[in-house]
């Protein structure tokens, strides 16, 4: 049996069950409504992930959209399309020391816009993942709190229909040591960043 990200089969059942009054409607309006559910499990899909032994590794699923320099850290984005797994994983274990909200807009992830949006800061001794709301997601969800242990690539929490996720690594990792570019697709919880 498929797993899915806590929430979803929510959305889904609210638009299988809006499927059977719009056959009053149309059967085309009937097809919509079984067509967003299908598409709601499609996207809180939450797939089993095999990490690496070493490295630092992917938060999320989809594109490397950030790599920057930020005073001595480097921070990497990964852009997390509709198509992408938005279920966010460990990039490395150890003691969540916080996790921290912090309101904001709902710009596009993937512009430099999105810096002012929406954020759920993870931080741990060493890094900070940060979860960043979309356009269109308007929920971070978090699976962790302060004092949790985490191994590598468990699950962190999910953001609902589009978003980001960075990593700050820390302040012994430089620009040398990634493994990505710009425009890399990546897995979460499999690809290493180092």
């Amino acid at each position: 049996m498929s797993r899915f990200a806590p929430g979803g089969v929510d959305y889904a059942a609210v638009c299988f069950a809006l499927s059977v009054p719009a056959l009053l409607l149309s059967p085309f309006a009937t097809l919509g409504a079984l067509a967003l559910g299908l598409f709601a499990l499609h996207f809180h899909r939450d797939p089993d992930r095999s990490p690496p032994e070493d490295g630092v590794l992917a938060p999320a699923d989809g594109k490397v959209s950030v790599i920057r320099e930020e005073g001595d850290r480097v921070r990497v984005g990964v852009f997390m399309n509709v198509t992408d797994v938005h279920v966010n994983r460990a990039p490395l274990g150890g003691r969540v020391e916080a996790v921290e909200h912090e309101p904001g807009k709902h710009r596009p992830a993937f512009s430099k816009e999105s810096d002012n949006n929406e954020k759920l800061h993870i931080e741990f001794p060493d890094h900070t993942v940060t979860l960043i709301a979309g356009a269109f997601a308007r929920r971070i969800h978090p699976y962790v709190e302060a004092g949790d242990e985490l191994a590598r690539g468990e699950r962190l929490g999910h953001i609902s229909f589009g978003s980001r996720a960075d990593v700050l690594l820390s302040e012994s990792a430089n620009l040398d040591d990634l493994r990505v570019e710009r425009g890399d697709r990546v897995r979460a919880g499999e690809t290493r960043l180092t």
